[in-house]
């Protein structure tokens, strides 16, 4: 089982090796965004709090907010990049 132990600073660091781009912050929060490169459609904005360790919900909704499908999967693609 994948670590679910992950800071903001991890999870920006693997969004942004995944094609995300950071395009601003709001207080705390480090905004990113995707864009498919052949399907304009295809968008993702996640909003990643720079906490020390992200709570599990927050996780969750980051991972659905960034278009991922399976949270374990997710959480040890994210292990293998930090």
């Amino acid at each position: 089982m994948a670590s679910r132990d992950f800071s903001g600073r991890d999870v920006v660091k693997a969004l942004t090796k995944n094609r995300f781009v950071i395009v601003g912050r709001t207080g705390s929060h480090v905004n990113l965004r995707y864009e498919h490169p052949a399907n304009d459609d295809d968008v993702c904005v996640v909003s990643v709090p720079q906490h020390d360790q992200i709570r599990i919900g927050t996780l969750r909704n980051i991972v659905e907010q960034s278009g991922a499908e399976d949270f374990e999967k997710w959480c040890q693609w994210t292990d293998q990049q930090c």
